[in-house]
């Protein structure tokens, strides 16, 4: 007997017929005799009707009152998709993050996992029920509901997969795997077969939705090997696992692409000790994720900074950054949220050489302008503007011929 743990997204739990195709998946699980624990989505549109309605109320909604209404929408689906179970016979139960409980920091909106409480599901399975667990929430040291930050279920699935010590956490979604870009740019687009955390995390935050690059992290904390799969379907889909010598033969593995993102620069900064963290500890505070970070080099005593932030976080962000460039100095602060993130994955890099110069010259070849450049072991992104994403996507894809893998 195993211990599978399953997640379902929004698409997959997104009306009441897919919540049945759900439970016929599961109670086969079940009854091939595995102990079953699974963790579910809000129905596919519920969160942004949610995060709609808070924008409507006020323009900056307290984010603890945020997290209570958000958390919303995965009771529906837990209540749902037990009541379907036990309609077939099964012994079913439902949880809300608390009641595990799933305890989080107090960082609202964006908590993180501290502990999963697992004294309540292991006697729920013992018994023989299957456990249903809503993602995407917790609650904080004082008794209050977090949230984990969009795409949280999947972390919340892991978290429990790597807290319980299950045999495997398959991630069911409406594509079958993980892919070398996204199909729905590129037509030729493969299925990949396994791929290194390294690389899975990378993808995941240069723009990837497959997974939520926390999900990865702690799988590659707790070494928890994750199955991304369709509900829709029973192809095998993408193991994410630890790096093994085959992996390291492929140069480049994906392509991916970040419209979600804004780009800021502070303009003739007064070059001294503590000017960046002067710029930079506001954000910090206020839980803003900066990313991709250029100085100039300093002329005359003064300096320009341009980083880039989230795009739905820009507007926090201007007006904390545009307080601090008055307090220190600085003359002006400007943005442009018409930008966009190309990048190219591969642990394969790590041995070759050549793969940025290629990258670079593809896209020139294109007439694509490079804005911002950002490396690291396995991966190279360039911030470009954001109409020539997909032809970005489409030319590195052909120059790296990812779409002949695994023909």
């Amino acid at each position: 007997m195993a211990l599978v743990v399953q997640k379902y997204g929004g698409t997959s739990v997104g009306t009441t017929d897919k919540i049945r195709n759900v439970a016929k998946r599961v109670a086969r699980t079940y009854d091939e005799g595995n102990d079953v624990v699974v963790i579910v989505s809000a129905m596919a549109g519920e969160t942004n009707k949610l995060v709609a309605l808070s924008q409507e109320m006020c323009e900056f909604p307290s984010e603890r009152e945020y997290d209570v209404l958000v958390s919303t929408g995965e009771q529906v689906t837990i209540a749902l998709l037990s009541m379907c179970l036990q309609s077939m016979g099964y012994k079913a139960k439902s949880y809300l993050g608390h009641q595990i409980p799933v305890k989080t920091d107090n960082a609202s909106a964006r908590a993180r996992i501290k502990e999963i409480g697992d004294e309540n599901i292991r006697e729920d399975l013992k018994n023989g029920s299957i456990v249903v667990v809503a993602g995407f929430q917790g609650i904080d040291d004082e008794g209050n509901i977090t949230t984990l930050g969009r795409g949280g279920s999947d972390t919340s699935a892991v978290a429990v997969a790597a807290g319980l010590k299950a045999d495997v956490c398959e991630i069911y979604t409406d594509v079958d795997g993980v892919y070398t870009t996204d199909p729905r740019i590129v037509s030729n687009a493969s299925k990949i077969e396994k791929i290194s955390y390294e690389e899975m995390l990378e993808m995941a935050s240069l723009g990837a939705k497959v997974l939520q690059i926390r999900s990865v992290e702690f799988a590659k904390k707790y070494n928890v090997v994750i199955h991304v799969r369709s509900s829709f379907n029973d192809n095998p889909g993408t193991l994410v696992m630890k790096e093994d010598a085959e992996m390291e033969t492929v140069l480049v593995s994906g392509v991916t692409c970040n419209k979600d993102e804004a780009k800021i620069s502070v303009l003739r900064i007064p070059d001294h000790p503590g000017i960046a963290a002067d710029i930079f500890s506001p954000l910090t505070e206020a839980n803003i994720t900066v990313d991709m970070i250029i100085q100039n080099v300093s002329h005359e005593g003064f300096t320009d900074l341009t980083f880039t932030v989230p795009k739905g976080d820009l507007k926090k962000a201007l007006k904390l950054v545009e307080e601090t460039a008055g307090n220190i100095g600085a003359s002006g602060v400007t943005s442009d949220d018409k930008v966009a993130k190309v990048s190219i994955i591969g642990v394969g890099m790590r041995s070759h050489c050549g793969v940025a110069s290629k990258m670079f010259a593809a896209l020139s070849a294109e007439g694509v302008n490079i804005q911002m450049i950002s490396t690291s072991e396995i991966k190279v992104s360039c911030v470009i503007e954001d109409k020539y994403t997909e032809l970005a996507v489409r030319v590195l894809h052909d120059v790296f011929e990812l779409g002949s893998q695994g023909e």
